[in-house]
């Protein structure tokens, strides 16, 4: 069911690779609240995925762009500005990648060089973003950023190696700029702590189904979908949080707040028998 809770706003898709996509699922419910939105990913994403196919059906553009570079954001920016005729509401960075992760390095033997990588690529692209959206004053008041987060900034979970002190830094990124983006601009950032979800990236992580089946049972709600998700961002675009800026925001069904669940004591102890 629309709303029409992005009626005539306009807003840039970070990381759309295919149907699974969180970034996919978002796009498409931009659109479905009457958005106008242009997609990017980095040229090899745009080869491997299905990008053009979300572009047809949301008649949209597609803009390369490889968020760690700032030549590519300023080019995509000055892209954007000229393919919306004026100022940027939203903008959705759902942009993450541990080379470390991929080739399965344990985290206590960490390769530094594929350490900087995944900040450059999961952290610091975010600031890279925002600075590039603030030099250009490309963004409309009470404009929304928004950044994809997760539970391991705040708590450890193996396997998740060195995309934890990504995404602690990608949330600190969003207090520090959002504080200067909100007092000059009016500009809110948040990022999005969402549940473990079966997406491409998120099934290459070793563990993951199992990760995944531990949280929907400690979650009172279960854990939050890809669609879920999307709506969830869409309110954070939309003018019903116009006051709500610098926050890491959970979204995974209660699971951040809990500590011990009958449900899984009694599969542990049953594993035990």
């Amino acid at each position: 069911m629309s709303y029409n809770l992005l009626k005539g706003k306009r807003g840039i898709i970070f990381g759309a690779l295919n149907e699974q996509s969180i970034a996919w699922k978002i796009a498409e419910r931009a659109v479905e609240e009457g958005a106008q939105i242009l997609l990017t990913n980095t040229p090899v994403a745009l080869r491997l995925g299905a990008i053009n196919k979300l572009a047809e059906q949301c008649d949209a553009i597609v803009v390369p762009s490889d968020a760690t570079s700032v030549e590519d954001l300023r080019n995509l920016v000055d892209k954007a500005l000229e393919y919306f005729g004026g100022k940027i509401d939203f903008v959705l960075h759902a942009v993450g990648m541990s080379p470390n992760v991929r080739k399965n390095i344990p985290y206590e033997a960490i390769d530094y060089n594929n350490f900087f990588k995944t900040m450059d690529i999961s952290a610091l692209s975010f600031h890279k973003l925002m600075q590039t959206l603030y030099e250009n004053d490309a963004m409309a008041e009470y404009g929304s950023v928004v950044a994809l987060s997760y539970l391991a900034a705040q708590r450890t979970v193996e396997g998740y190696s060195d995309m934890a002190e990504a995404k602690a830094m990608l949330e600190s990124i969003a207090r520090s700029f959002g504080a200067i983006y909100a007092r000059k601009c009016k500009v809110r950032v948040n990022t999005v702590s969402q549940s473990p979800t079966l997406t491409t990236a998120g099934q290459g992580i070793a563990g993951m189904g199992d990760m995944y089946d531990y949280t929907d049972a400690l979650s009172p709600l279960g854990n939050a979908s890809a669609d879920e998700c999307a709506d969830y961002v869409i309110t954070l675009f939309s003018d019903l949080t116009r006051k709500v800026t610098m926050q890491n925001l959970y979204h995974d069904g209660g699971f951040s707040s809990m500590g011990v669940a009958a449900s899984v004591i009694e599969a542990f102890k049953r594993g035990k028998e």
